[in-house]
Order: structure tokens, then sequence, then C-alpha cells
């Protein structure tokens, strides 16, 4: 008697147990659910992504001021002034302007289209 009542009570809680996890289950494959579960992974995903780039661009100032120290380009620019940056080139190099009243002998309009 006493072991009939024991598997029937283990079949019963078993029964349970097992009722109690799949409706768990079924409760996180719903739509719902599983939108709000992929939010929470896209939040997390730019979290994560937003510390990645925090930690590169701070890698990157920290290998700038290496490089700069290492080539002397911390110093300011007022005490060299031998180190100055050259002049802008002029476009006198590329020969006379035309006046803007005159037309030029070779003038074209490109389309982008005309290339398709």
């Amino acid at each position: 008697m006493f072991r009939r009542t024991f598997w029937f009570t283990a079949g019963a809680a078993a029964g349970v147990w097992a009722t109690t996890k799949v409706n768990r289950k079924l409760k996180q494959l719903t739509p719902e659910s599983l939108a709000a579960q992929a939010a929470d992974k896209a939040i997390e995903t730019g979290h994560r992504l937003k510390d990645f780039a925090l930690d590169v661009r701070a890698g990157m100032l920290q290998r700038e001021a290496e490089l700069g120290s290492a080539l002397g380009l911390d110093a300011p620019a007022d005490q060299d002034p031998g180190r100055e940056l050259p002049a802008p080139r002029r476009r006198a190099a590329l020969g006379p302007l035309a006046d803007p009243g005159t037309t030029t002998p070779y003038s074209f309009s490109y389309n982008r289209n005309e290339d398709h």
C-alpha cells in the first residue's frame, strides 16, 4: 500500500514539474517574449560596441601621443620657426585663368548619367 502511494505521489510530482517546465518554455517562445529578448540582446550588443569604440579611441589617442613624442611633434610651433609647413601652392602653376566674361575654347559638362 505504501509502495503504491509513493509511486502515485512521485508520478504526480513529475507531472506537475513537467507541466510547469513546459508552460514556462511556451511563455518564453511567445512573439512578445521573443521580441523583448531580441531588444535586450540588441541593447546589450550596442553597449558592448560602444565600450569597444571607446577602448579603440583611447588606444588610438595613446598611440598618437607615443608617436608624437617619438617624432618630436609635441613641441609647440612657436619654438622652432624653421619647422613650419610650406605655403600652399598657387593656381599659377596650372596656367592663367580665363576671364569670367569670355568663353573658353574647351568646355564640357560632366553628366554622370552619360557613363551608364
